[in-house]
Order: C-alpha cells, then sequence, then structure tokens
C-alpha cells in the first residue's frame, strides 16, 4: 500500500505546483535556506548527517568500507584545500569538469553540456552560492529532475581528498568547486558516489533538463543529422557521443588517433566552413577528462587549418590541451558509434520562437504476480502490465519525413534502480509495445484490455529493444488515432517502478486504462421453503440443539470437507476467515448462521469451487495469480491494478499460488467491503430510514452446476 499512497501523495503535490522548476521537492525535507541561516546564527558551519563524511557515502564494493582503494581518504573542505576557493570562476564552463577516480565520465560528459545553455545550468546551480565571508557557511544545493518532479538536494562542502587531491570531479585549475559539489549532490541523491559508476549520457542529461534523450546509431545515420545537429545546439539541447568496445579489454583503451573507446564525449558545437574550394562539415567534441584529443584531420595542429579564412579559422580554431577539439563530420560518423541528443521540454526553454514539444507523463509500477506480466513472449500474463492510451489526434504541421502523420517520442524510465545497487539490485531488462485501439474500444478509459485482445492484434509499434538502461525511448510517427502503450519488464514477476513520458509535436490526451471498482455480484435469494428436506436434515446435524452455526463449527465443517477432495489444495480455513464468512451473512447480529443464512454461505461457497476449478487449467490444485485476477472477475468483482496487487499480497503464497481457502476468504473479504460500502451509501441518504436492527432477507436459490456441489454426509464429500 505504501507504493499507492506515494502515488497519491505525489498526485496531491503536482496539483499543488510542488516539483515543478520553480518549486522543487526539498529532498529529504532539507530546507536550504533553513539550514543555511541556522548556521550564521549558530556559527558553525553545516554538517550533512543524512550524508556524513563516512565510508558508507563513498560506496559498497570497490569503494566499500573494507576496499583498498579508499584507504587513506579524507574528507575535507574547500577552505582547508586551497585559500582562495570559489564556487564559480569567470562563469561555468566546460574545463572546469575533469575527471577523478570513478567511472562516471557519463556525468561529467553531460555535465560538460550543461555548461553551453546558462538558463539550464542556472537551474540545476542555483545563483547566489559562494565562499566569501558573510554568504558561506558551509552548506550548498542543487538542483535535478527525477523521474517526473524537480527535487532540490542539499549537501555539506566536505568533500573526498587522498593524497592531497580531491579523489572525484575536480576543475583544471585546482581553485574552482562548483563540479565537484554538483558531483557529491547527485551521490546523494543516487546513493553514494559508487552508484555512479557507469551509465549514459543521456541519463544526467535528462536529470539535468528534464528533457527526454534520443539515441541515432551512427552507423545507420539519418541523411540529415548534421542539421539535426545544429538544429540541436541552436534550441540549447544537450548532446553526447560515444566508441563502442568489443570486449573488456577495449574499456577506456585509447586508439592511435587518441580516441577513448567506452568513454562519454560531449557535442558541443557543429560548422560549415569553405575549406579548397568546397564545404566541409565539422564537429565540436571535448573529452571530459580534459585532456587526451584527437589527432587526425581539424585537430588543434593539424594542417587542415591553413586552407580555410581567416574568420573562420580565428572563430573555430585553438590550441591548448583541454579536451576539446574539432574533426570533421565524416570522420565523426566514421569513428563514433552513436550520438544521444536529449530534447528539452517545454518549460526549460524561454524563448517563445523556439518550437517546442508537447508533454504528457505517468507513473506507475510493476509488481510480482499482479501487475509484472513481461514482454509479450509470456502472453498468459503480458495482460496484466499497467495500460496507458494516447489520442493523436493532430498531423505535424511538417513532418521531416514528409510522410503525414503524428511524430512522438515514448520514454519508458524505471525509477531509482541506481539507489538500490546497495541492496545488491540493478537495472530490469524493460521495453514497450504500442497498439492501435480498435473502434470498438476507442474513447473508453474504463477497461483494462485483456488477454484476448493481445492474442488478436499485432503491435502498431515497439521500442527497438528491451534493455538494461534507465530508460528506453524511441521516435515514431504513426496516423492520428487512439493508441495503447503497454511498458513492461522482459520477465516477468519483476518489481518496479516507472515512469512514461510522451513528447508529442502536437497537444496529446494521455492516461492510464484501468478497470472501474465495482462489484456485480447478485443477491443470492432463498427462503426456507427452497430449501429441501436433505439439506435440512444435514445442517440439524452440523448445527446441534440451537439450530445455529458458529465460527467455530464452520471451520470444522469446512476443513472436513476440503480435506476429503483431492482436486484443490488447502492449509484449512481460518478462524479469521470463517468468522468474515459468518459475519456477511449474519443479518440478526446473533454471530451464528441459521439454516437460510448457511444454505446460502454453501451455495456461495459451491460456486466458488466451480470458478476455481475453471480457472485453475493446468489441474494443480492452486490458482496462480494471474488466474486468480480473472477468477475475482468471474465472480462478479471489477478491480483496478493497485487492488489487485493487494490481494497478491495478501492471498497468495510466496511462489504466487493461491489455495482454495485463500481464494474462498478473498472473495468473502470483498463481498464484505462492497456490502458495506453500499450500506453506509444508504444510511447517509436523506431518503432512507435508520434503523438500529437490519432487516432479515429473503433469498431464492442459485442455479448451479451439480458437479460443483459441496456436500456432507456421512461417507464422503464428492463432487
Amino acid at each position: 500500500m505504501s507504493g499507492i499512497a506515494t502515488t497519491l501523495r505525489h498526485r496531491r503535490e503536482r496539483d499543488q505546483g510542488i516539483g515543478t522548476n520553480s518549486q522543487a521537492v526539498k529532498y529529504l525535507n532539507q530546507d536550504y535556506e533553513a539550514l543555511r541561516q541556522s548556521c550564521f546564527e549558530t556559527g558553525h558551519l553545516f554538517q550533512d548527517e543524512t550524508f556524513p563524511a563516512l565510508p558508507s557515502s563513498l560506496g559498497f564494493n570497490e569503494l566499500g568500507p573494507a576496499s583498498y582503494k579508499i584507504r587513506g581518504v579524507s574528507w575535507k573542505r574547500p577552505t582547508e584545500l586551497t585559500s582562495d576557493p570559489e564556487f564559480i570562476v569567470a562563469g561555468a564552463t566546460r574545463t572546469d569538469i575533469c575527471q577523478g577516480a570513478l567511472g562516471d565520465c557519463w556525468l561529467l560528459a553531460a555535465i560538460a553540456s550543461l555548461t553551453l545553455n546558462e538558463e539550464v545550468l542556472a537551474r540545476v546551480v542555483p545563483h547566489g552560492q559562494s565562499f566569501k565571508d558573510g554568504e558561506y557557511a558551509g552548506i550548498f544545493h542543487f538542483q535535478f529532475w527525477q523521474f517526473g518532479e524537480w527535487v532540490d538536494v542539499v549537501i555539506d562542502d566536505r568533500l573526498p581528498v587522498k593524497d592531497g587531491e580531491l579523489m572525484f570531479v575536480h576543475s583544471a585549475e585546482g581553485r574552482e568547486f562548483w563540479s565537484a559539489l554538483l558531483e557529491k549532490a547527485y551521490a546523494k541523491m543516487n546513493g553514494c558516489y559508487e552508484a555512479l559508476s557507469g551509465g549514459t549520457t543521456t541519463e544526467g542529461f535528462e536529470d539535468f533538463t528534464g528533457g527526454i534523450a534520443e539515441v541515432h546509431d551512427l552507423s545507420r545515420p539519418s541523411p540529415h543529422l548534421f542539421h539535426i545537429i545544429q538544429k540541436a545546439l541552436h534550441r540549447g539541447s544537450l548532446m553526447g557521443c560515444s566508441i563502442d568496445i568489443t570486449s573488456s579489454a577495449d574499456s577506456e583503451a585509447v586508439t592511435h588517433q587518441k580516441l577513448v573507446k567506452g568513454h562519454a564525449y560531449s557535442v558541443t558545437g557543429a560548422a560549415e566552413v569553405d575549406y579548397r574550394g568546397d564545404k566541409e562539415k565539422l564537429i565540436r567534441i571535448r573529452n571530459p577528462w580534459g585532456q587526451v584529443e584527437w589527432t587526425g584531420a581539424w585537430s588543434d595542429d593539424s594542417m587542415q587549418w591553413r586552407y580555410i579564412g581567416d574568420e573562420d579559422r580565428e572563430h573555430l580554431s585553438h590550441r591548448s590541451e583541454d579536451g576539446e577539439f574539432w574533426m570533421s563530420f565524416s570522420d565523426f560518423l566514421r569513428h563514433y558509434s552513436r550520438l544521444e541528443i536529449c530534447n528539452l521540454t517545454p518549460d526549460a526553454l524561454s524563448d517563445d520562437n523556439i518550437s517546442k514539444w508537447a508533454l504528457s507523463k505517468f507513473e506507475g509500477s510493476w509488481r510480482r504476480g499482479s501487475t509484472a506480466g513481461g514482454c509479450r513472449n509470456y502472453p498468459n500474463t503480458f495482460w496484466t502490465n499497467p495500460q496507458f492510451v494516447i489520442k493523436l489526434e493532430e498531423e505535424d504541421d511538417d513532418p521531416e519525413d514528409g510522410e503525414a502523420g503524428c511524430s512522438f517520442v515514448v520514454g519508458l524510465i524505471q525509477k531509482n534502480r541506481r539507489r538500490m545497487r546497495k541492496m545488491g539490485e540493478d537495472m530490469h531488462t524493460v521495453g514497450f509495445a504500442i497498439y492501435e485501439v480498435p473502434d470498438e474500444f476507442s474513447g473508453q478509459r474504463s477497461v483494462h484490455l485483456n488477454r484476448n485482445f493481445f492474442l488478436r492484434h499485432a503491435s502498431a509499434a515497439r521500442s527497438e529493444t528491451f534493455i538494461n538502461l534507465r530508460e528506453v525511448c524511441s521516435r515514431f510517427c504513426l496516423p492520428p488515432g487512439e493508441y495503447l502503450i503497454v511498458p513492461s519488464t522482459f520477465e516477468p514477476h519483476k518489481n518496479g517502478d516507472f515512469c512514461v513520458r510522451v513528447f508529442s509535436e502536437k497537444q496529446a490526451d494521455f492516461q492510464e486504462l484501468d478497470d472501474p471498482i465495482e462489484s456485480r455480484v447478485e443477491k443470492i435469494e432463498i427462503d426456507e421453503d427452497d430449501v429441501d428436506d436433505r439439506f435440512r436434515g444435514l445442517f440439524g446435524k452440523l448445527a446441534g440443539e440451537d439450530c445455529e452455526i458458529c465460527a467455530f463449527e464452520l471451520q470444522k465443517i469446512l476443513n472436513k470437507v476440503v480435506t476429503k477432495r483431492s482436486d484443490i489444495q488447502t492449509s484449512g480455513f481460518s478462524i479469521a476467515t470463517c468468522r468474515n464468512m459468518v459475519n456477511l451473512l449474519d443479518k440478526d447480529g446473533s454471530g451464528k448462521l441459521g439454516l437460510v443464512e448457511f444454505k446460502v454461505l454453501w451455495t456461495k461457497i459451491e460456486k466458488y469451487l466451480n470458478i476455481y476449478r475453471q480457472k485453475d487449467v493446468d489441474n494443480s490444485g492452486t490458482m496462480s495469480s494471474t488466474e486468480m485476477r480473472t477468477a475475482v472477475e468471474e465472480a462478479g468483482f471489477s478491480l483496478n491494478n493497485p487492488l489487485h496487487q493487494v490481494l497478491v499480497a495478501r492471498y497468495s503464497e510466496p511462489d504466487l499460488t493461491i489455495d482454495f481457502d485463500n481464494f474462498v476468504g478473498c472473495l468473502v473479504r470483498l463481498e464484505t467491503m462492497f456490502s458495506e460500502s453500499s450500506e453506509s451509501s444508504e444510511s447517509h441518504s436523506p431518503h432512507k430510514p435508520h434503523s438500529s436492527r437490519r432487516p432479515r432477507k429473503l433469498y431464492k436459490p442459485e442455479s448451479f452446476r451439480t458437479r460443483g456441489h459441496l456436500h456432507e454426509d456421512s461417507s464422503s464429500s464428492k463432487c
């Protein structure tokens, strides 16, 4: 239930504007301004107990408390490392970011690109922070986008130091600390520094902008890719590139032309120059190490610069070992494997002249046994995954591919997996499928499509692959209409939380598809004349002298019956379940069941048995959690995904099977809840008279198959 409560809290906060650019969520409820003011009043520098200067903040494995790599590490403030520390010197630039002893080049490449857009940088690195007297209190803060909302992360400025040098990110000139402090805040949000080891530049791009990132395979580039890059740079998009490795030995291996394999670079510029009578496309790239540069054509000291105009040469050429270099676009495509472009959200762009995406997003969860159905390879469970419908009504004004249609980008992000590395968890393998909604389902928002739909319909589109990255993202162009997006893990029964986002050229309607919560269970109407003599005789033997059956007697009766059956598994009915049965049908408040009430209960149990055996398709004697979902519907209950999650958590075994007694207990509990809800509604109606005693109702027999009967006699219990 905590996941449901968290989702509801997030929705309330969004309604209040919390989590937006202008009103970030206070991470761990730490208020930067209040904490800073307290430091001024007490005269003490801030010490962050939520991310202490201890080995636990460094890591859990290679940087764990027992690792030799952290021997001799101390934590020092910038004021202890240099006599004149600065937060930012002459503006934040790409050369402020040099990688340390941590495999987070992906993050640093994203930070380097961040410095190219002052507006975006100012959101992540808020103004007004410094080491000046009267302003410095040992406390800093940064803002990051996390799965649909902006969070404000507070840190102290104690940084890990070894052999007198910062262990991790540092500036080239040594007295500038904004990048090191930014890395610490990001490490805090993800649990520790080591949690940042390994990743993709797109992850950093998105957490700094709230944008959505696309990946271009440079072995199959779009013919318009150079124009796309220029356009993206003009719009302030963040970009990164990398060279794939073919083996672990290739990781960070340097080629003979000084390019690093398996390493994240930033794309920082693109230009077209006149070169020997032809147009030459150039691209500027930066290595976050701050050194090791391309030595081929158009590198810093190459001869090509001699054959372009003086103005272009003065504007573009520079000669310094700062990690940044130019290369021809053709060499870029030949040597690099992929390009990542992060498209910014509408609120990240203040320039109204720039074309902006329309953004839709929704949060969801996969829960083992209820909403974690796996991919389409698992047709018996795939349909149980959360489902989202998007309505695309307007075609693009000017589709780039020349075809009429609606362009949109879908991103599926799995939440908080990096933080869970400390607990031995890592990224799930995730993806999504898109289906066109047929006319007969069009406009419906409260019908979760079932197994039959997916068996009969092929997908209209899907993510290119299922992959164990934080986000899977793909661009599509489809005709106007309604489409169903089904996100999933590759294998079923994987717990996780996720966020689905859709960036569309035009505004689109986007919402979750789920069943309504309602009961269609019909009352069983029986009176005493409908009870046959055989059942009367059976009741007389079971009820004893008082002619009524209490919860303890009911428990003995049911357990005696079900233990004789070989076609169902059961651990026996608990006294709590039997009390619930009595309470459901006890209309006079006696705490016992009379003849008619017991007959109604017996009829219900026979019906439950029929459903149970029908849904137990493999004749195992138990039901799977997926079969349970269809059985609950067959019994007359329509439930949404959160309620299915609750049922599985309460009534299934560790292997996700449900035995007969738990199945009956579940249905009785559901009927009781709906009954109480209905009576509560009626009691509050001004047209209904109140009564302290509920009237006894008459019941009528419900038809059932003879084969499903449960009955008790002196010799046996059988169907």
